[in-house]
């Protein structure tokens, strides 16, 4: 599984070939969470850094363009209703 990017990865880097592939079974796991579990996440994280809602809701706007795989554009309404429903 993925051998080309365990194969890149043992030669850019001091990774070995086990080291690498747990790199990125690890990344992959990261980028394998749904928007929904993102967005609940980010905002348990946020919150306890005791940032309010409104902080919360424009930062997790800005971070979702930025996953893997873009999901569609969310308002701040329809962040709100994942994390509260």
């Amino acid at each position: 599984m993925h051998d080309e990017l365990v194969d890149h990865l043992t030669r850019s880097t001091p990774l070995s070939r086990g080291e690498a592939l747990r790199v990125i079974q690890d990344v992959l796991a990261y980028f394998d969470e749904t928007t929904v579990e993102y967005v609940r996440r980010r905002h348990r994280e946020l919150q306890a850094q005791g940032l309010v809602n409104a902080e919360i809701f424009e930062r997790i706007e800005a971070d979702l363009k930025y996953r893997a795989v873009a999901p569609p554009e969310l308002t701040l309404r329809q962040l709100r209703r994942i994390v509260y429903g």
